[in-house]
């Protein structure tokens, strides 16, 4: 590989690595504005509810698509954007000391900005930097809902399913399909080449490997997933020490970057592949062996 193919590689883990730190810093302001998805953290039940809500979500988007309703389809993303957008602002607002009514109607505000923006110029670098905002967002959100057992649950459980949507049902590839053909911005796009826009080029067809593709691409969820379980070890895993970041938490962080360079070994070769399963799969071993050592 030239340096010039190395350089988009590299990029993903950049984002990923910003994501998982951002979320860390958004966890504090998250916890303190009390904005949390589950009430009890520690419930098994929690993933099976999340596992059983993103089905869901996951089968009327299909549906939708199919069906050819794009414009249901493109107004349930919107609101979906505009709401986890609302959440965000008001936990970094809440830190900031602004009462009531005040925090609602800024959030609000900068909600509607943020969802305008991508939806009247949706380039890649503007789709990749609100959507670093909001992956970290909804983060460091489930990270602080989900206590250590669960996100472990929660992170096999979606590892597996990806697997079987990208490479036996094949839904996954179709839904995101849908999402490339609408431009909707939910999705991470990495150019691989100097003067890239997506507006005008988009990305080419990734359910076969034929071609050169223009750009990589990356569902947000790879991002988020494993920065649910970072938070979460930072969050209910006391530690103690001068160091800024536990050890179960920064196991989870390069276990994460581990699994993304598996994953980009084979994404390289230009057919869709799973993401979850190398980067959950890196972020749990490599929380484990951090947690191992703190208990040394």
């Amino acid at each position: 590989m030239s340096m010039k193919e190395y350089i988009p590689l590299a990029a993903m883990a950049f984002m990923l690595l910003i994501v998982e730190i951002l979320a860390l810093v958004l966890s504090i302001p998250v916890q303190t504005a009390g904005i949390a998805a589950f009430s009890d953290p520690e419930s098994l039940s929690n993933p099976v509810i999340f596992f059983g809500i993103l089905i869901v979500f996951t089968v009327v988007m299909l549906v939708l698509i199919r069906r050819g309703f794009k414009r249901v389809f493109a107004a349930l993303i919107w609101i979906s954007l505009f709401l986890t957008f609302c959440y965000v602002f008001s936990a970094i607002l809440f830190t900031l000391g602004l009462p009531e009514p005040w925090l609602t109607a800024v959030s609000v505000l900068l909600a509607i900005t943020g969802t305008y923006v991508l939806y009247a110029f949706p380039e890649w670098y503007v789709i990749n930097t609100l959507g670093i905002l909001l992956a970290a967002g909804v983060a460091a959100i489930f990270g602080i809902s989900l206590g250590i057992v669960p996100v472990l649950i929660l992170l096999i459980i979606l590892a597996v399913y990806d697997a079987i949507a990208v490479y036996r049902t094949r839904h996954m590839i179709a839904l995101a399909e849908g999402v490339l053909e609408s431009k909707m911005p939910i999705l991470f796009v990495i150019p691989k080449k100097r003067g890239y826009s997506f507006i005008q080029e988009g990305v080419r067809d990734i359910s076969s490997g034929e071609g050169e593709r223009a750009a990589y691409v990356m569902g947000m969820g790879d991002l988020i997933m494993p920065a649910i379980l970072v938070v979460s070890a930072e969050v209910f895993i006391p530690v103690s020490g001068s160091f800024p970041i536990g050890l179960p938490a920064l196991g989870a962080m390069l276990g994460s970057l581990a699994g993304l360079a598996v994953l980009m070994h084979f994404v390289r070769k230009g057919v869709a592949q799973a993401g979850l399963p190398p980067l959950n799969g890196g972020a749990v071993l490599g929380f484990l062996v951090g947690y191992a050592f703190l208990l040394l």
